[in-house]
């Protein structure tokens, strides 16, 4: 998207890895910005920096990995997802007894890759860090002033691996437990009316997890997919309102959705795959992004602006959605039921201007 060059970035919101990347390209952006180069290269060196060091940290676990397939007659990282004896470790022991010291290889990664004062430079990318309250359990969105690394540290606080991070006496876990990622900021802070999902974890699979490395797979994307339902459908909701008329034009804008997502090939990915730095897995999954987003250019660039690319209803909408009643062609349309009472409550929560 970045080397397109025909998009321009008014915001970008993310979680765990997510906000690793919305820092990383927001500081690239401003870094070169400030130095006169071109922003959307500079946001593009910035994450290859970010991401190349990390693959470096990996380059003994692949290793480590090979000879795991070996020892254990082909099953890789993922065998860990469902080892008892690494699974009795985790039951008994928390990294609050197995890292006493609290290291944490992702804090030495920002320090040094990320620049949060090209971040805050005005006219840069809007950058939205979400992260969860681990004692409310409420979505935490840290913005503007508030990014730091302790911020980024926190949104990708993963409680198995890593002790919760906490700012200002409060502790945090990954933001994926409560919102992944946040869309609401780029709604209400950013004029551009077209959002761009990039989507990691697959919404289906065709097949039934049976393995204990599967179901705990599948476990995973669903809890992290979530919040992301919850608000595609939310948004949903409000254009069909707007749509309608039910509600005022100045009191909610309607939204353009779009989304990338890896496709079939992503589907081969494990959850497993998500605690490697192995670098040659790195370069693959940059490679499927980027033929991703090529197609999505191909396909859709012309709809910025005009029109929303998701087929919301069908990908995202469920039992739990709420809807009303179409007439059939010809006959007069149902009574409105919850509408007018929806749109009335949405015109008491209305901000005083």
């Amino acid at each position: 998207m970045l080397a397109d060059g025909r998009i321009a970035v008014e915001g970008v919101s993310g979680t765990s890895a997510g906000a690793v990347n919305a820092v990383a390209l927001a500081s690239g952006h401003g870094a070169a910005e400030a130095a006169g180069r071109d922003a959307h290269a500079g946001a593009r060196q910035a994450l290859a920096r970010l991401w190349g060091e990390i693959g470096h940290w990996g380059a003994l676990g692949s290793l480590q990995a090979r000879l795991g397939r070996t020892l254990w007659g082909g099953l890789g990282a993922e065998f860990a997802h469902t080892n008892p004896w690494l699974q009795a470790v985790r039951d008994y022991w928390s990294p609050y007894q197995t890292n006493p010291m609290d290291l944490n290889p992702l804090r030495d990664l920002l320090q040094r890759q990320i620049d949060f004062g090209a971040i805050a430079r005005p006219g840069g990318p809007k950058v939205f860090v979400s992260a969860t309250h681990v004692t409310t359990g409420k979505a935490v969105i840290f913005s503007g002033s508030q990014l730091s690394v302790h911020s980024v540290m926190a949104s990708a606080c993963l409680p198995m691996l890593f002790r919760a991070v906490e700012i200002d006496g409060q502790a945090y876990w990954d933001g994926g437990y409560s919102v992944n990622p946040a869309l609401t900021p780029l709604i209400t802070t950013c004029d551009s009316a077209d959002i761009l999902v990039v989507q990691i974890n697959p919404l289906r699979r065709e097949r039934q997890p049976r393995t204990a490395a599967e179901i705990a797979g599948r476990v995973n994307e669903l809890t992290f997919n979530a919040s992301l339902l919850t608000q595609m459908r939310n948004i949903d909701l409000i254009n069909r309102l707007l749509a309608e008329g039910q509600l005022a034009p100045g009191l909610c804008k309607p939204v353009r959705l779009h989304r990338i997502d890896g496709g079939a090939e992503m589907l081969h990915y494990t959850a497993a795959s998500k605690t490697q730095a192995d670098p040659v897995l790195i370069r693959e999954l940059f490679e499927i992004g980027q033929q991703a987003a090529k197609r999505w250019l191909d396909q859709h660039f012309e709809a910025l602006g005009r029109h929303g690319t998701v087929d919301v209803r069908r990908d995202y909408l469920d039992d739990t959605s709420l809807s009303w009643p179409e007439a059939p062609a010809g006959e007069p349309r149902p009574s409105p039921g919850f509408r007018p009472w929806l749109a009335r409550l949405f015109r008491r929560l209305r901000p005083p201007r």
